[in-house]
């Protein structure tokens, strides 16, 4: 299922090759479709992934020290909100559903793949620049997207109805518009309307390939129990 990501999505999305399938279809993500994916492996995934949001606000937060624009930061902000009042919210919630406080979640321990995974955005961003930042952010917020998009129609099962819906809604869908259209205007701002002609697209292809290989090892990691 492809999604209106924008131009740059839609580059970087076709040079990851299998990789993006690999992760969008995840066995994971077919067990939250069809309803199969065991509860403890959902609410251990919940707790990595409340402490993968902290990490990824933190990116998000130097996206703002790393745009050029009034415009860039002001999205990038954004972001940084919808991830802290949204997303780790909903976390909260489910966990707590489940009899997990906020204080279980933070005592809970980082897993290899979630620090290597957090670890290598943050990098990307502290090493390069804002287009770097981008491609190593885009796989996790557009994937959701794409992935709750699909759910939404495909869903055989109201087990995970909750999570499905966050991503698939309204707010997350433009979150993802807008974030396209944030890469699509950062990388013509920087490397013009041609950026495929540019020495520096093959690199970030490559950030955007190795983060959504990092996406797979998430789901991995999911079901390791």
């Amino acid at each position: 299922m492809m999604v209106g990501y924008g131009e740059t999505f839609g580059a970087w999305r076709t040079a990851a090759g299998d990789h993006w399938p690999a992760y969008t279809r995840h066995a994971f993500v077919e067990g939250l479709r069809d309803g199969s994916l065991p509860r403890a492996a959902f609410l251990d995934y919940l707790v990595q992934d409340y402490i993968f949001l902290i990490h990824f606000s933190r990116a998000w937060a130097l996206a703002v020290t790393k745009a050029d624009t009034v415009d860039e930061m002001r999205l990038a902000a954004g972001t940084v909100n919808a991830l802290i009042n949204d997303e780790i919210a909903l976390h909260i919630r489910t966990c707590a559903e489940a009899g997990l406080t906020e204080a279980d979640l933070a005592r809970a321990e980082e897993k290899t793949q979630n620090i290597a995974y957090t670890r290598y955005v943050l990098d990307a961003g502290h090493s390069g620049d804002f287009l770097d930042l981008l491609a190593a952010l885009a796989p996790c917020v557009l994937g959701y997207g794409e992935i709750g998009a699909r759910l939404a129609q495909e869903a055989t099962s109201r087990t995970y109805a909750d999570w499905i819906a966050t991503y698939a809604g309204d707010d997350y869908q433009q979150v993802c518009r807008d974030v396209g259209a944030l890469i699509d205007t950062a990388v013509a701002r920087r490397l013009g309307a041609t950026p495929q002609d540019s020495p520096r697209w093959p690199a970030l292809c490559a950030r955007f390939a190795t983060a959504t290989r990092l996406e797979v090892g998430f789901w991995d990691m999911g079901l390791e129990r």
